[in-house]
């Protein structure tokens, strides 16, 4: 090629990378960003998504209409864990809620489900099953999570509750709103009100919340702030 075709070309070239260049920098700041919003959306002890994770997976998937027929929304609640933590120490305690978050994002992730923490030792799932698979899939799930955990040389009994809902039978309703069911259903069968697997119905999504939490929770013993917007 000639040598001034060269030097002629040689300027649009320049001109062309730097005017690629701060869109480059804006992709890679974007990806950046993105990256950084992606792990603040993450439990920093597990690893796991957390509840706004998990509302915008499910809301996205009743939105798209995408398997609504089986998507399953679980609830899991630890038994004992207070009195791990008492007996040996909040590392123990933290080294259970690692083992059982590690323990649900296995089964959730060999049935492309997503498990989140809500916090302490309670966590959610949304796992597609189909309905006549219910029984044996809750079965297995909690005998996959329902073994001792290894804390400094010793084994530690634990156990979980589990609650479960189906989008499909509160339609319409919001994504909160199944949780919910699924939260009363894994309260159901933490006090043995009903027999484990239990499905949370419409009437379980409308049990009156106590500031915001179920009846029973931790905090629901503080009096309601009176809303005074409609007096």
């Amino acid at each position: 090629m000639p040598a001034l075709t060269l030097l002629r070309q040689q300027p649009r070239t320049l001109l062309l990378t730097a005017a690629a260049l701060p869109l480059a920098l804006a992709v890679v700041d974007d990806v950046r960003v993105r990256r950084q919003l992606e792990v603040a959306r993450r439990d920093q002890l597990t690893g796991l998504p957390c509840r706004d994770g998990l509302t915008t997976y499910c809301t996205r998937q009743l939105a798209a209409r995408r398997r609504n027929g089986d998507l399953l929304v679980l609830a899991l609640d630890g038994n004992g864990f207070k009195a791990i933590n008492d007996a040996y120490g909040h590392a123990a305690g933290d080294q259970v809620v690692v083992t059982l978050a590690h323990r649900l994002h296995q089964w959730c992730a060999a049935r492309r489900g997503l498990a989140a923490r809500l916090g302490g030792d309670e966590f959610g799932a949304a796992v597609p099953v189909p309905r006549e698979q219910f029984a044996q899939e809750m079965t297995s799930l909690r005998s996959h999570i329902d073994r001792p955990v290894p804390v400094a040389g010793l084994l530690l009994p634990f156990t979980v509750s589990i609650g479960a809902a189906y989008a499909a039978d509160l339609p319409g309703r919001p994504f909160g709103d199944v949780l919910r069911a699924a939260d009363v259903s894994m309260y159901k069968v933490k006090s043995g009100e009903e027999p484990f697997p239990y499905l949370g119905t419409a009437a379980d999504a409308d049990t009156k919340a106590v500031n915001g939490r179920r009846p029973g929770r931790p905090g629901t013993a503080l009096l309601e702030v009176p809303d005074d917007r409609h007096a």
